[in-house]
């Protein structure tokens, strides 16, 4: 039951995310977007981190780790915020989940190796990512003077139509995020089998705050509005929450926790479509179905 509960509450957690970081980034930009998050995600984790990650053992592998995975959580978020700024939270994010599978690769590519049913569902969600990605020009917008407000067939009396971008035009920031993120999950991995979970959560936040929000802030270009703000501190909190979330659950049983988590991109799909508008065209809905399918099963099988 624990594995359920910590595994939904991930995939809500990141379901959050996604949504509010397509707006944020549509409102300030990905850049200030991911600067805001990093510098609110350090003044959550480095306490955290002092209080439940203390004498950890921080071998030179170690390090190296956390260097690694570092490094690929931020400029993965970079790429998602900005496919999240081109194309539908619906297609996004479905393909952002398939960070798992990446990571799956990643693995192989280090020795590791896999039963062909797992390359049957790793290239079964290839083929949905094609599916999904192939649409049209994403739903209108409306652009405000406080920020772009994504609510498509909204015609306030002040304010600019124009278009989000094609579907297209946000696939290789997707795809660039997806390859970051596996690095950041196998790199993780690695991480938690020998320091405590915290480890995995601050390195990025600590980067993120060094090498982007404080540059930023320094040359002005850190902005905000007030319509941004409170969107921003739900990226954050729901990064952290969503991954401690997770771990809890996993600690009953991987598998389920994994597969429950997974289904963030199908959530912020569907969220998206109700919430926001946005439409699919049929074989977009077939292609996020097909990368539902194919990561929850990849999860189970990779866990067990």
């Amino acid at each position: 039951m624990l594995a359920i509960v910590g595994g939904l509450a991930a995939a809500l957690c990141w379901a959050t995310s996604s949504m509010a970081s397509a707006r944020a980034s549509r409102m300030v930009g990905s850049w200030a977007t991911l600067g805001w998050v990093m510098l609110i995600g350090t003044i959550v984790t480095v306490p955290l981190t002092l209080v439940f990650g203390s004498g950890a053992n921080l071998t030179p592998d170690a390090i190296t780790l956390l260097v690694i995975s570092g490094a690929a959580n931020i400029v993965g978020l970079l790429f998602a915020y900005s496919a999240f700024r081109r194309g539908q939270v619906a297609v996004v994010a479905p393909i952002l989940s398939t960070e798992g599978a990446m990571a799956a690769v990643i693995a192989v590519v280090f020795g590791e190796q896999i039963g062909i049913a797992a390359a049957l569902v790793l290239t079964a969600v290839a083929a949905g990512v094609v599916l999904a990605s192939s649409g049209g020009a994403g739903e209108p917008a409306v652009v405000e003077p406080g920020g772009l407000v994504a609510i498509p067939d909204a015609t306030p009396p002040t304010g600019v139509r124009a278009r989000l971008g094609s579907t297209g035009s946000a696939l290789p920031f997707a795809l660039a995020g997806v390859v970051c993120f596996g690095i950041n999950l196998y790199a993780s991995a690695r991480i938690g089998a020998t320091l405590p979970l915290v480890w995995s959560v601050m390195p990025a936040r600590l980067g993120g705050f060094l090498f982007v929000a404080i540059p930023m802030l320094l040359t002005g270009r850190l902005r905000m509005t007030r319509a941004a703000a409170p969107l921003v501190v739900v990226i954050a909190l729901a990064e952290i929450t969503g991954t401690a979330a997770y771990a809890f659950g996993a600690r009953d049983g991987i598998a389920i926790a994994a597969v429950m988590s997974s289904q963030f991109g199908a959530i912020a799909a569907i969220a998206s479509v109700a919430l926001f508008g946005e439409r699919l065209e049929r074989h977009q809905v077939a292609g996020i179905g097909i990368i539902a399918a194919g990561v929850a099963t990849l999860a189970a099988h990779q866990a067990t």
